[in-house]
Protein backbone atom coordinates (compact mmCIF):
# COMPACT_ATOMS: atom_id res chain seq x y z
CA UNK A 1 0.00 0.00 0.00
CA UNK A 2 0.98 3.94 -0.68
CA UNK A 3 0.39 6.52 1.35
CA UNK A 4 -0.01 10.61 -0.05
CA UNK A 5 2.93 12.62 1.89
CA UNK A 6 2.43 15.57 -0.43
CA UNK A 7 0.06 16.91 -3.06
CA UNK A 8 1.36 19.67 -5.27
CA UNK A 9 -0.20 21.61 -8.42
CA UNK A 10 2.61 22.55 -10.57
CA UNK A 11 3.98 19.04 -12.60
CA UNK A 12 7.27 20.58 -12.36
CA UNK A 13 7.88 20.66 -8.79
CA UNK A 14 6.03 17.03 -8.43
CA UNK A 15 8.93 15.81 -10.95
CA UNK A 16 11.54 17.72 -8.69
CA UNK A 17 9.95 16.65 -5.51
CA UNK A 18 9.87 13.00 -6.53
CA UNK A 19 13.64 12.94 -7.87
CA UNK A 20 14.57 14.47 -4.57
CA UNK A 21 13.13 11.52 -2.53
CA UNK A 22 14.49 9.26 -4.49
CA UNK A 23 17.70 11.04 -4.06
CA UNK A 24 16.63 10.59 -0.35
CA UNK A 25 16.35 7.06 -0.87
CA UNK A 26 12.83 6.79 -0.69
CA UNK A 27 10.72 4.62 -3.31
CA UNK A 28 7.74 6.86 -4.53
CA UNK A 29 5.15 5.61 -6.43
CA UNK A 30 6.15 5.97 -10.59
CA UNK A 31 3.85 7.62 -13.52
CA UNK A 32 1.69 9.94 -10.50
CA UNK A 33 3.05 12.94 -12.39
CA UNK A 34 1.47 12.48 -15.73
CA UNK A 35 -1.94 13.09 -15.05
CA UNK A 36 -5.40 11.04 -14.58
CA UNK A 37 -5.17 7.29 -15.84
CA UNK A 38 -5.87 7.64 -19.32
CA UNK A 39 -5.83 11.10 -19.73
CA UNK A 40 -2.08 12.37 -19.47
CA UNK A 41 -2.00 16.08 -19.08
CA UNK A 42 -5.04 16.31 -17.21
CA UNK A 43 -4.85 16.60 -13.28
CA UNK A 44 -7.02 16.34 -10.40
CA UNK A 45 -8.52 19.51 -9.24
CA UNK A 46 -6.65 19.09 -6.04
CA UNK A 47 -3.05 18.08 -7.47
CA UNK A 48 -0.90 15.39 -8.19
CA UNK A 49 -0.24 13.30 -5.52
CA UNK A 50 2.79 12.24 -4.20
CA UNK A 51 2.99 8.47 -2.69
CA UNK A 52 5.36 6.60 -0.86
CA UNK A 53 5.30 3.24 0.72
CA UNK A 54 3.45 3.20 3.88
CA UNK A 55 6.50 2.25 6.04
CA UNK A 56 8.61 5.25 4.32
CA UNK A 57 4.92 7.66 4.46
CA UNK A 58 6.05 9.10 7.82
CA UNK A 59 10.06 10.25 7.39
CA UNK A 60 9.32 11.03 3.06
CA UNK A 61 6.32 13.70 4.97
CA UNK A 62 8.73 15.12 6.39
CA UNK A 63 11.10 15.33 4.28
CA UNK A 64 8.50 16.17 1.45
CA UNK A 65 6.98 19.41 3.92
CA UNK A 66 10.30 20.45 4.42
CA UNK A 67 11.77 20.36 0.62
CA UNK A 68 8.23 21.77 -0.78
CA UNK A 69 8.90 25.03 1.75
CA UNK A 70 12.44 25.49 0.31
CA UNK A 71 11.30 25.32 -2.73
CA UNK A 72 8.32 27.24 -2.67
CA UNK A 73 9.80 30.17 -0.69
CA UNK A 74 9.43 33.38 -2.70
Amino acid sequence: MYDTVATVEDPAVARILVLALKAHGFHPREGGESGLPGMPGVFSPTGIAIELPEDEAADGRLLAASLLKDMLAR
